[in-house]
C-alpha cells in the first residue's frame, strides 16, 4: 500500500524536495494533500503534477485565483484558510504529515495532526521551540511518532537507531557556520541582506537562511534536540563544521561516538523520515572522504549572540523559548526589509526576552498570548 502524505508548506524548499522524493518512489508514496501560504501559482502547478485529493492555500485572498487555475481539475478539492489546514491533516486516509510550514504558523496544524494520531515528519523547528513539552506530551498520549527531518536531528535519530536505552553522554550538533563564519564583529556591523543570503552549503528559504547566518537556527536546533531526545542542554555541544559532511553525532557512556555522514542533500533526511525504519535508494552524489578534510571549531558566541540567547531561553524554560522565537521572527523580517542591522537583531531579541512576562508552565492559550505580546514588543523595539 502506498503511504498517503500531506505536505504542509509544499511550495517551500523542504516541500519541493519532498515532492522530488515522492516522484522517485511512486510505488511507495502518494500525495494526499498539499498546502501553501500564498504562492498559489506554484501550488497549482504542483497539484496538476501530483494530483492530490485536495489543496489548501492559507491566504484566503488567493482562493479564487487558485480555484481558477485548477478549474480544469474537478478531482482536486480547493480550500483556503488556516482552519482548513488544521482540518485537512485529520483526514482518515493520511498516513503521515510533513510539517514544513515556516514559523509559529506551523504549530496549530501539527497539534491537530498529532491529535489525529498521524506520523509527523517534522521540519518546522518552531513547533518544538515554542511548545516542546506540550508537543511531546500530546505525541505520547496519541501515539503519534515524531520523526525529525532536519539534517542534524535526522543524523542524531539515525545514530540512536538500535541503541535502546543506552545512556547518551553528549550530542554533537554540527553547524556550517553560515556565510559569516570568518567575519569580524566590525564586518558584521556592515553585513547586508545580500551577504546573509549567500549560504555556503545549503539552498534554503530566506527566513531559515537568515537564521543560519545569525546561528539562531542552531539555537533552535539545540532546543529541538532537548525535546526530541530527552537530553539536557548542557549535554548538547555545538560544533562549527564548514564541510557539512558529518551532520551530527552522539557520544555514549562508554566513549563511543556514532555519527551520520553524507553529502549535503536534504532529500536524504526527508526520505528517511518517510520510509523509516526502511532505507530506500536515492539518486545523487555519493560521499568521497578522500576529497577534503573534516574540520571542527567552537562557535564564537560573542559574534553570534543569538546562539547564546537560545541556550538561555531553554535553560529558563517555560514560555521563554516562545518569546525568543516570536522576537526572532519579527527581527528576521525586519532585517530582510532593511529595517535593522545584522547585529541589532540579537539586541532586540534580548530586550524582548526581558520585557515579556515569564510563565513557568504555560498552557497552549498562554503560549498564543505570549507569542502575540512578544511580537508586539519586538516590533516596538524594531521601530
Amino acid at each position: 500500500m502506498k503511504k498517503q502524505i500531506a505536505i504542509l508548506g509544499s511550495t517551500g524548499s523542504i516541500g519541493t524536495q519532498a515532492l522530488e522524493v515522492i516522484s522517485e518512489h511512486p510505488n511507495d508514496f502518494e500525495v494526499y494533500c498539499l498546502t501553501a501560504g500564498s504562492n498559489y501559482k506554484k501550488l497549482a502547478l504542483q497539484a496538476k503534477k501530483f494530483s492530490p485529493s485536495s489543496v489548501v492555500i492559507a491566504d484566503e485572498e488567493k482562493y479564487n485565483e487558485l480555484k481558477d487555475l485548477l478549474s480544469d481539475r474537478p478531482d482536486i478539492k480547493v480550500y483556503a484558510g488556516m482552519k482548513a489546514i488544521e482540518e485537512i491533516v485529520e483526514a482518515t486516509p493520511i498516513d503521515m504529515v510533513l510539517a514544513a510550514m515556516v514559523g509559529f504558523s506551523g504549530l496549530s496544524p501539527t497539534i491537530h495532526a498529532i491529535k489525529a494520531g498521524k506520523k509527523i515528519c517534522l521540519a518546522n523547528k518552531e513547533t518544538l521551540v515554542v511548545a516542546g513539552e506540550l508537543i511531546c506530551r500530546l505525541a505520547n498520549e496519541n501515539r503519534s511518532p515524531i520523526i525529525p527531518v532536519d539534517s542534524e536531528h535526522s543524523a542524531i535519530f539515525q545514530s540512536l537507531s538500535g541503541e535502546g536505552d543506552n545512556k547518551i553522554e553528549r550530542i554533537f550538533l554540527t553547524a556550517s557556520g553560515g556565510p559569516f563564519r570568518n567575519f569580524s564583529l566590525e564586518e558584521l556591523e556592515k553585513a547586508t541582506v545580500k551577504d546573509a543570503l549567500k549560504h555556503p552549503t545549503w539552498q534554503m528559504g530566506e527566513k531559515i537562511t537568515i537564521d543560519s547566518a545569525t546561528m539562531m537556527n542552531k539555537g533552535f536546533e539545540v532546543i529541538e534536540a532537548k525535546w526530541l531526545f530527552g537530553v539536557n542542554p548542557e549535554k548538547i555541544e555545538v560544533l562549527i563544521h564548514p564541510q557539512s559532511i558529518l551532520h551530527s553525532a552522539v557520544e555514549f557512556s562508554d566513549g563511543s561516538v556514532k555519527a551520520q555522514l553524507g553529502v549535503p542533500d536534504m532529500r536524504l533526511p526527508i526520505q528517511y523520515a518517510f520510509s523509516y525504519p526502511d532505507r530506500l535508494s536515492l539518486e545523487g552524489k555519493r560521499l568521497d572522504l578522500l576529497k577534503q578534510p573534516l574540520e571542527f571549531f567552537k562557535p564564537d558566541v560573542k559574534k553570534f549572540r543569538c546562539l547564546s540567547l537560545a541556550f538561555k531561553a531553554i535553560s529558563l524554560g517555560g514560555n521563554m523559548p516562545c518569546i525568543l522565537n516570536a522576537a526572532n521572527e519579527v527581527v528576521n523580517k525586519g532585517f530582510l526589509r532593511n529595517e535593522c542591522s545584522f547585529l541589532k537583531m540579537a539586541e532586540i531579541i534580548e530586550k524582548t526576552m526581558e520585557k515579556v512576562p515569564f510563565i513557568a508552565f504555560p498552557s497552549y492559550e498562554e503560549l498564543i498570548l505570549t507569542n502575540s505580546e512578544a511580537r508586539q514588543r519586538a516590533s516596538e523595539l524594531l521601530n
